[in-house]
């Protein structure tokens, strides 16, 4: 029998999972149900050590000799200062050490309670990594949990070997040793890799593990600064069935029509059932952020069996909630791997077909959408209609960059967003400092709010005569009025959405910028000519003044009519 504390239980399960077995633990109360969990499992073997400075440099003893991970826990308060010379030495001589401490619940650390202190960053400067665990009530902190652990352990062999500390929060009752049994804990597994070799390898043995539960495939790209793959590479995806779901942050949609670009509109569409069918068993990701919320819902809530993660870093990006590995290894490398050396074959189309067929479905009809009213749908179907070839467009967060994903590019399109925090702060001031030495015209699109509170970005003596700015000014922060239930609020528009009457003239020309103001959709066309122009001598801002009504009405008009589509 085992402690009944779920963060004691996942941890107990994922150090066997990742092959830790030696324990050295010191006597404590707050630690009992950690230490007894340890004890009374048949595959941990644990040493016991009373005092904890002496049990640190035990635990580095057998790292030496085993030459594998080794585990210390001690018990809440001053203990854990009292590893803090073992740890220094296993991090200098890059030595896996796990220092697990237990702890007392946070709200009551620095309340004159005892045996408390702030034990998360006490090892901060001598350690990999130091993860905080929750106390699990729920599915999403249990997820949480597991997530935490192993990023922890995964830190203690990333960029060299190293120390790692976790500290677990315990509530009392501590001795209450009611479970049965370990939970079956999802692992995380980061393959190292050193050449391309060893990525096909590794990788390839990974997937031979769950072969048999793999019908369908997809890779989603996220967010590339630069061009990633080639035609020459989705053609060879497709050919293994493998479905590619990209955005325009990915800088690929204009590649070819293999990507599936609307993908978004098709989960909105789909019945539930449907959205069954649109999960594959073997889910690929490479490169950034996603904007679409509903690909991250549906991937949530309807999990592929087993998720890869391409990447360079030592990060260990979960988005799904459902990833297995993260695997070292450039875009490139995962494309050239997926699309050639992977054994692993799609032979069933079906899934391939159901995708294509659908985003057929709706992008025949998609132009024949027409809004009855003016509204930003207008606006930016008429900028994308007629921006040119080859330019580069730098979109700003919250509407403009979901809006803009409506609508295909221009060839060559290079798409541009500050995607990492996806702030509504420095969008502009990117344009401007991209646009500084630019060839082509540079184009930014964004919203009243983000403009307003980047407005200085045009305070400077390299705005490009080569920048164009289409501002959508529509009174306030538009997304915030579509949030669910967000009308609740009385005070909506006032304060949550920074409803205002500002307009953008005399801040354009006082920053020696050309003003074009459109109210209407014939205004509009007749400023795009200008607008799209390199024949200017200095950066045009084109203000676009619409109706927040009418704006919502058109987005609720369209996604009814996606509705019957599929």
């Amino acid at each position: 029998m085992y402690a009944n504390k779920r963060n004691n239980l996942q941890l107990a399960a994922l150090l066997l999972k990742h092959e830790i077995r030696e324990v050295v633990t010191c006597p404590g109360s707050r630690n009992a149900p950690l230490v007894h969990t340890f004890a009374a499992h048949p595959d941990f073997h644990c040493y016991k050590v009373t005092d904890e400075r002496s049990a640190g440099f035990f635990a580095i003893g057998r790292i030496m000799q085993t030459h594998r991970p080794v585990a210390v826990c001690c018990t809440s308060g001053s203990a854990l200062l009292n590893i803090i010379p073992a740890v220094a030495e296993a991090f200098y001589q890059q030595l896996p050490l796990v220092v697990i401490s237990a702890d007392r619940p946070p709200q009551w650390i620095g309340q004159m309670d005892g045996q408390t202190l702030m034990q998360p960053d006490a090892l901060a400067s001598l350690v990999k990594k130091t993860v905080q665990l929750p106390e699990p009530t729920t599915q999403e902190e249990e997820w949480y949990c597991n997530r935490l652990i192993n990023e922890a352990l995964l830190a203690l062999h990333l960029s060299g070997e190293g120390p790692v500390h976790i500290n677990v929060p315990i509530s009392e009752p501590l001795f209450d040793f009611s479970a049965t049994a370990l939970p079956d804990e999802r692992v995380i597994s980061h393959l190292q890799l050193t050449n391309r070799i060893t990525a096909t390898n590794q990788v390839e043995r990974l997937l031979c593990e769950h072969k048999e539960k793999f019908s369908s495939a997809m890779l989603i790209v996220g967010q590339e600064a630069f061009q990633c793959l080639s035609a020459r590479d989705l053609n060879a995806l497709r050919a293994k069935n493998i479905v590619v779901l990209t955005e325009h942050l990915s800088n690929i949609t204009t590649l070819n029509t293999h990507c599936i670009t609307c993908f978004d509109a098709i989960i909105y569409a789909a019945s539930e059932e449907k959205q069954q069918a649109l999960v594959p068993d073997l889910l690929f990701t490479v490169g950034g952020h996603i904007v679409s919320k509903r690909l991250k819902r549906l991937l949530r809530k309807i999990q592929p069996k087993v998720h890869l993660h391409f990447s360079l870093t030592d990060q260990t990006p979960d988005l799904y909630q459902c990833l297995t590995a993260v695997v070292t290894a450039t875009t490139q490398q995962a494309i050239d791997f997926m699309a050639s050396s992977m054994k692993c074959f799609m032979e069933d189309v079906s899934y391939l077909r159901l995708w294509e067929g659908w985003q057929e479905q709706i992008m025949k009809s998609h132009d024949s959408f027409t809004p009855q009213v003016w509204s930003d749908w207008l606006v930016f179907r008429q900028f994308f209609a007629g921006m040119p070839q080859h330019s580069a467009l730098h979109l700003a967060n919250s509407s403009a960059v979901r809006l803009a994903q409506f609508f295909s590019l221009p060839s060559a399109t290079k798409v541009y967003v500050n995607r990492g925090v996806n702030g509504i702060e420095g969008s502009l001031s990117t344009a401007v400092g991209y646009a500084a030495a630019a060839q082509q015209l540079t184009f930014m699109v964004i919203g009243d709010l983000s403009f307003f509170y980047d407005q200085n970005a045009l305070w400077n003596a390299h705005v490009n005569k080569g920048l164009r700015v289409l501002l959508v000014n529509n009174g306030g922060g538009q997304i915030f009025t579509t949030l669910p239930h967000a009308t609740n609020s009385p005070y909506l528009h006032e304060y949550i959405a920074g409803e205002h009457s500002t307009t953008a003239q005399g801040i354009v020309e006082a920053y020696h910028c050309s003003y074009l103001l459109a109210t209407t959709e014939e205004e509009l066309n007749a400023a795009l000519p200008t607008f799209f122009s390199d024949a200017s001598e200095r950066a045009i801002v084109l203000e676009v003044h619409t109706d927040k009504i009418n704006n919502e009405a058109t987005l609720q008009t369209y996604y009814k009519w996606l509705k019957t589509k599929i």
